[in-house]
């Protein structure tokens, strides 16, 4: 810190001491701090004593009759304190002013309390609780500062104090400027970002569209929240040109991973291979079980698969433009199903053939066009092979619910018409070992 920011440190330090010491240690402040202090606590006392009596009214007990008055007084409720504060604060200025004593210091509080309610009802608006609050009490302690009349000099100090790089200046002043610019700015830019996202649910654009517009306004949202903040700052954004490159290259290694998920979510929205509500099939990377489920949400990092088990997978982008991805859903619904089965060699095939095509035809959600189609695809060791194939239209209700109720159907026909379904047969030899005598 530099010599004259110390310098000023020191004179406002000073100016400081001197205005408590002129205004703040005598006699008349004293009494009035008292009577500030009293009429805050007889105002506690008396909000406890209406919430009684409100609670004694019961109003909840008729809701219908009672819904007007008793949500004006909850909303009432939550000011209580401060409206009577107000009130009894404003009955001992006006006596004391009777008296020929001025109680400024009353008024003073009458404001800071007035200006806590107002700034409450406006930051209602805020529907995080933190960030209300601590928007609140910030918005509150700056305007605290104008009405004891110090905000200039709070303001001229903070801007003298600072560090210089060169010809670069950082104030505190600056700093607080900045984050509050910035807290406030991301804030409104995620709440209108929100806001857009709602309406473009309402719009014919497909869902596809409607995720690529939303994340291109809300990152364009936020690099604009970003560069207003640094600008607030007093920050000359060519300054940052001397450290874009190192610091884009360290960002380009660590987050490779995070932008290549980016870029292919973005690739997935553009091409719509993939958009939301698609019922897709993806292969596990370590060669296990795939993973059968609908797509329901495609996130900048990962895309959310919901199985039919309601299990929520997060798969990364990247995994889903690299690796094999089966769209039940991608142009037309129509999907092929196959079953294999085997009879014994003592069955007629032909019977065999048209037996499976009428099972499947019978089954509620296989389609009558394309007809159902069986084939004799090998003789085997001990079994003559069929391939079973059929169609349906509507793989998000699942595909082996419908295979199975084809395959239960095959087994009623063939245990109905005596053909049998072979199965491993293991013969054990024993044999008596013969005297070596």
């Amino acid at each position: 810190m530099e010599k004259t920011s110390i310098e000023s440190l020191e004179k406002y330090r000073l100016a400081l001491w001197d205005w408590v010491d002129t205004h703040v240690l005598t006699a008349q402040m004293g009494v009035e701090l008292g009577l500030v202090i009293l009429s805050l606590l007889a105002s506690v006392l008396l909000a406890r004593a209406i919430r009684r009596q409100v609670a004694r009214a019961n109003l909840s007990s008729e809701p219908g009759k009672y819904a007007r008055l008793a949500t004006a007084l909850k909303f009432v409720d939550t000011f209580l304190f401060p409206l009577t504060a107000i009130i009894l604060l404003f009955t001992a200025d006006q006596m004391s002013t009777a008296a020929g004593y001025d109680a400024g210091f009353c008024r003073i509080a009458i404001k800071l309390l007035f200006a806590w309610i107002i700034i409450r009802i406006v930051t209602r608006i805020i529907r995080n609780e933190f960030a209300r609050n601590l928007a609140a009490l910030i918005i509150w302690a700056i305007a605290a500062l104008s009405i004891f009349g110090v905000l200039d000099q709070v303001t001229t100090s903070l801007g003298g104090t600072g560090l210089s790089l060169g010809e670069f200046r950082i104030t505190a002043l600056g700093v607080i400027k900045g984050i509050l610019a910035l807290s406030a700015l991301l804030y409104g830019s995620m709440a209108l970002a929100g806001f857009v996202d709602g309406r473009l649910g309402n719009t014919k654009l497909n869902p596809a569209s409607q995720v690529l517009i939303g994340k291109i306004i809300r990152i364009f949202l936020v690099i604009t929240a970003l560069l207003i903040a640094i600008t607030t700052a007093g920050i000359d954004l060519s300054v940052l040109a001397v450290f874009s490159g190192a610091v884009g290259l360290g960002i380009g290694f660590g987050l490779q991973r995070g932008f290549s998920n980016m870029f292919s979510g973005m690739m997935l929205l553009i091409d719509q291979s993939i958009k939301p509500g698609d019922v897709i099939e993806i292969a596990s990377p370590s060669g296990g079980e795939s993973t059968f489920g609908w797509v329901t949400h495609m996130g900048g990092r990962h895309t959310e698969i919901v199985t039919r088990d309601n299990k929520s997978y997060l798969i990364p982008n990247e995994h889903l433009i690299t690796q094999q991805v089966v769209n039940w859903s991608h142009g037309d619904t129509l999907v092929r199903i196959k079953v294999d089965f085997g009879v014994h060699y003592n069955s007629d095939p032909h019977f065999v053939k048209k037996i499976a095509e009428e099972c499947a035809a019978k089954a509620p959600r296989v389609q009558k066009e394309p007809k159902p189609m069986c084939h004799l695809v090998a003789f085997g060791d001990s079994s003559l092979n069929f391939s079973l194939r059929f169609w349906i239209r509507d793989a998000e209700k699942g595909v082996t619910n419908v295979q199975g109720d084809v395959m239960l159907a095959l087994w009623d026909a063939f245990k109905e018409n005596g053909i049998g379904i072979p199965y491993p047969h293991r013969e054990v030899f024993v044999h008596q070992a013969k005297d070596s005598t």
